[in-house]
């Protein structure tokens, strides 16, 4: 489903301050529940309510984003389809500043990274089919095509061809934000910024041939821009037994164990323990840099007017024992 920029952070607040103990990383000697997350651009890409979403509208086009780093804002356990959003076992939320999620505060993570662990003997015993985690910040890099003309030392020089770009992105509801980084430049907000704001970088050279000599042309681009309103997709597959409230930024999966999927793929927690429990949070990023298109072409042109409309991971895995 589509989400609207009202997050649920006054909803969980209750829980935070349960959290506040929990959220060390690993020093002890006893087992931990630990997740990690995986980018995957295999992986099935789904809708907002967790069916497969292969077709884009005909003027739409994506790419699969390399992922740099991936931030949780809200992780919660849930037993049953009824369950409803806070009404689980709730592990983590990111304090909040400025009545929003504060930036400053989140744990950036990379492929294969441990994004959250927690002894298991303070996680409540029982019985979990779901996982629900609240995806605020992304950080990774996709291809823009160019085809123009620019004017340097007195010349008007051709360019034309694929160049790279780092996006940052905050698909959190509301973030407060001081600054933050995109790949090499500093964009300071000193505010808060809705679902969907992003910050862009591209630093790379065109080359050309003029007169049979060839010339070299460094360039330095960097901005910042809004996707639209609601247009960011958060995957629900329980919409219809426990649909998240409008303006949430919870992705939801279902526990499986290897690749089965099944009544008995749930994650047990006994309180009794001896070893880690891994879970590896496998997030689809199957065409999930989605943008409308001009040209119709496939190629990412912002400079000819294609802009982003979605950014959000199109599907949650969590895995068990990897």
């Amino acid at each position: 489903m589509k989400i609207s920029k009202y997050c649920l952070l006054a909803v969980m607040a209750v829980a935070l301050t349960i959290l506040l103990g929990c959220t060390k990383p690993k020093t002890s000697t006893k087992p931990h529940l630990i997740f990690k997350f995986v980018f995957d651009s295999t992986q099935v890409r789904l809708n907002g309510f967790g069916q497969p979403d292969s077709v884009m509208p005909s003027d739409h086009a994506g790419q699969n984003p390399q992922m740099n780093v991936m931030s949780a804002h809200y992780i919660e356990l849930a037993s049953y389809d009824t369950t409803g959003l806070g009404r689980g076992t709730v592990l983590y939320m990111t304090p909040s500043a400025n009545g929003a999620i504060d930036f400053s505060k989140e744990v950036l993570t990379p492929n294969n990274g441990v994004f959250y662990s927690v002894e298991l003997d303070s996680v409540k015993p029982a019985t979990y089919k779901w996982l629900r985690v609240s995806l605020a910040y992304q950080n990774y890099s996709v291809k823009m095509y160019i085809d123009t003309t620019v004017s340097y030392g007195g010349y008007n020089i051709p360019i034309q061809g694929q160049y790279p770009c780092t996006i940052a992105s905050f698909i959190g509801v509301n973030t407060y934000i001081t600054s933050y980084e995109v790949k090499t430049k500093t964009i300071s907000v000193n505010g808060n910024k809705l679902q969907g704001y992003w910050g862009f970088e591209s630093v790379d050279t065109f080359y050309y041939n003029y007169g049979g000599v060839n010339y070299s042309y460094p360039y330095t681009f960097v901005s910042s821009g809004q996707a639209p309103d609601s247009a960011t997709t958060v995957v629900n597959p329980l919409f219809l037994t426990s649909p998240i409230p409008t303006g949430s930024c919870v992705a939801t999966g279902q526990f499986v164990i290897g690749s089965n999927v099944g009544p008995t793929s749930q994650l047990t927690i006994t309180g009794h323990e001896t070893q880690d429990i891994i879970i590896t949070v496998s997030l689809s990023v199957n065409k999930s840099f989605e943008w409308k298109e001009v040209n119709h072409d496939g190629k990412w042109q912002p400079t000819i007017g294609e802009y982003i409309v979605d950014m959000g991971v199109r599907g949650l895995v969590p895995i068990i024992g990897q």
